[in-house]
């Protein structure tokens, strides 16, 4: 068992807040020192009193499960001794209405394209099978109450890709 931690930190900066006027931006901070900018997101809580340029919540929930299937992925891809050359995923989540009326993250679809090189690369179903493990085994998948989709496909490989 492990235990992980994040600062989330807001300051008002005098603003008049009571109205709803105040600034949604605020910073994640990490252990080992990163800091993201963070803010609610404009969809939900539009310009000035979001931070466009900032990661919010939702995306940052979309950004956890891509990478944690990429990390299962990887792991499981490197076992089973097939070399990834590039993994891109072009991950979405839908915010919408859940069965109690409320908004919600009701799917979240990743999309990864992975290409390897090197002589042993998997057959398209062995790339499928290698996809459902990871999303089998990603912590956070198994952690939601979303739908989390996976719609992988491998990229051809590269001229010179050893």
């Amino acid at each position: 068992m492990s235990q992980h931690a994040a600062v989330v930190v807001w300051e008002r900066n005098r603003a008049t807040f009571t109205d709803g006027s105040y600034s949604r931006g605020h910073r994640w901070v990490f252990d080992g020192g990163t800091e993201v900018a963070a803010s609610a997101s404009p969809q939900v809580v539009p310009p000035p009193h979001s931070v466009a340029a900032a990661v919010d919540p939702e995306e940052a929930f979309v950004a956890a499960l891509a990478s944690c299937h990429m990390l299962w992925f990887l792991s499981l891809a490197a076992r089973r001794g097939y070399c990834v050359d590039a993994y891109r995923d072009e991950a979405e989540g839908l915010l919408g209405s859940m069965p109690d009326g409320k908004l919600g993250m009701t799917s979240v679809t990743l999309r990864p394209t992975v290409s390897f090189a090197g002589e042993k690369r998997p057959s398209p179903a062995e790339h499928e099978t290698l996809h459902q493990q990871a999303h089998d085994e990603c912590f956070l998948a198994r952690s939601v109450r979303t739908l989390v989709r996976c719609a992988p496909s491998m990229a051809p490989p590269a001229p010179d890709a050893a």
